[in-house]
């Protein structure tokens, strides 16, 4: 593993009175693509929220123990929480595109952040649609409404608006649920790409995905984290019956 980006040591969240997360101890590496596996309701979605504090828009959650980005405790008072997350940015697992153009959807985050001057917002747009493939079939489409794509484009505009602020870490809630296969295969290989240049964290409930893109796997299982090596030996030696089991689809 490359050096840890994010690190987290017991590592506890509570919703109200429910424990949701259970001590945990992770390091996520630099340009490696992590796999967070688990039956649904096993916290996968709340921890990878937990690193750009997206978790702080529920008013019952509740972090304890330590959560560092770039060595840096993201938890702490001063943090500001708008520059992290352009830092540590966030795709859904439905494709999100906003009511606006094609060009001001990749604009929008920009504006908002002020990066970069408007006239510079042509190369901009241009940038972040090359770098999930999408200007050849967009470039003459940009004041087109974002909603007319195709759900695959729709899912690749939404990567693209995230990378133009030039995050370090790119979060992925299931960001292929909503998607034929073909269009995950080809939203697959563009993490694969995307990996060359960025920290990935994908939550998946599809182990074929996760044995496909990521390097390292994660398994998480009521709130603790059960495992988590290299994906080869997750899948194929795993440490715990418990992971064997679940890989096995003997439970979940």
């Amino acid at each position: 593993m490359d050096p840890a980006i994010i690190q987290t040591r017991r590592l506890n969240l509570y919703y109200g009175n429910f424990h949701a997360l259970n001590d945990i101890d992770l390091d996520v590496g630099e340009r490696e693509i992590t796999a967070l596996i688990g039956p649904s309701g096993c916290g996968k979605s709340t921890l990878v929220r937990v690193f750009n504090r997206m978790n702080d828009l529920i008013d019952s959650a509740r972090v304890t123990g330590d959560v560092r980005v770039h060595g840096e405790n993201i938890y702490a008072p001063n943090v500001d929480l708008i520059s992290l997350r352009s830092r540590v940015g966030m795709v859904f697992q439905r494709p999100n595109p906003f009511p606006l153009s094609v060009r001001d959807n990749i604009t929008f985050g920009l504006e908002i952040h002020r990066r970069g001057s408007r006239k510079d917002f042509d190369a901009l747009v241009e940038d972040g649609l090359r770098s999930v493939l999408l200007w050849d079939d967009l470039k003459d489409r940009l004041q087109g409404s974002a909603l007319s794509l195709s759900l695959e484009q729709q899912q690749r505009l939404c990567i693209a608006r995230v990378l133009v602020m030039r995050p370090d870490i790119i979060l992925m809630d299931e960001p292929c649920s909503a998607l034929d296969p073909i269009a995950t295969l080809r939203i697959e290989e563009l993490m694969r790409e995307l990996k060359k240049n960025y920290t990935i964290v994908i939550v998946t409930h599809n182990m074929q995905q996760a044995a496909r893109v990521s390097d390292f796997t994660a398994f998480l299982y009521l709130g603790t984290l059960v495992e988590f090596g290299g994906t080869k030996q997750i899948f194929t030696a795993p440490a715990q019956q418990k992971t064997e089991e679940y890989i096995t689809g003997r439970f979940g």
